[in-house]
């Protein structure tokens, strides 16, 4: 009888072993995130490491780098002796999230503005289109993923990766303030005005039309969160 080959023991600071704990809690990190975004795992709760472990799968030490990973990104927060738990953002911090949010798509509706082609004009045209179907069907669910859509593709297009990095960042983190509605009317206009100036490659009205919508929903925010307990 042939004998089987031995099973070698992988060095566990070797690259490949180092490669795969990366792989492993890189995965962790974007399932965790996609619960947190998702709502599934609430603002507020706590994350238990082993209990995350057992729901994916995977060992408590890719979970512990996911955890830092997420914490870097403002998606947890560590409490000495009690756990990891999902950030919530007050109402002030929210507010300055808009600030840098407003500036960042100013700049990207002016970059797309001098460099988007005619089928990133049709693109963009096409959301809009598909989000007035979902506000005319009062589909909140869908008009906010196409709102999230609209703004991802114009800051994709306008072509600059470190500008879509901050931009991921601050998105998230205003994800975790909760919001009790969506004004579909109002911001369905502001859409359609921003794509328009964009497609007219006009610069400074993409900038003053993003900026502006920006700013319209940081008012929306302070309107209906100020007086909250």
């Amino acid at each position: 009888m042939t004998e089987a080959a031995p099973t070698l023991a992988l060095d566990p600071d070797s690259p490949l072993a180092l490669l795969q704990k990366r792989s492993l809690s890189s995965a962790a990190q974007e399932e965790i995130e996609k619960l947190i975004l998702g709502g599934q795992l609430a603002v507020g709760m706590r994350i238990g490491e082993a209990e995350m472990a057992l729901r994916l799968g995977v060992s408590r030490g890719p979970i512990r780098e996911a955890f830092r990973a997420l914490e870097e990104i403002g998606l947890v927060r560590f409490e000495k002796n009690r756990g990891v738990f999902v950030r919530e953002l007050d109402l002030a911090e929210a507010e300055q999230n808009y600030v840098v949010r407003g500036a960042l798509e100013a700049l990207a509706g002016r970059l797309l503005a001098a460099r988007i082609t005619d089928a990133e004009v049709a693109e963009l045209r096409g959301i809009v289109k598909q989000m007035e179907k979902a506000a005319a069907r009062s589909d909140k669910a869908r008009y906010a993923a196409l709102n999230l859509t609209l703004h991802r593709r114009i800051f994709e297009m306008a072509g600059n990766a470190k500008l879509i990095d901050v931009y991921a960042r601050i998105t998230k983190e205003l994800m975790l303030f909760r919001r009790r509605s969506l004004a579909l009317e109002e911001t369905l206009g502001e859409h359609a005005a921003i794509v328009e100036r964009i497609a007219a490659r006009d610069g400074d009205g993409a900038a003053a039309a993003l900026l502006a919508h920006v700013e319209h929903s940081r008012q929306r925010i302070v309107a209906t969160y100020s007086g909250q307990g």
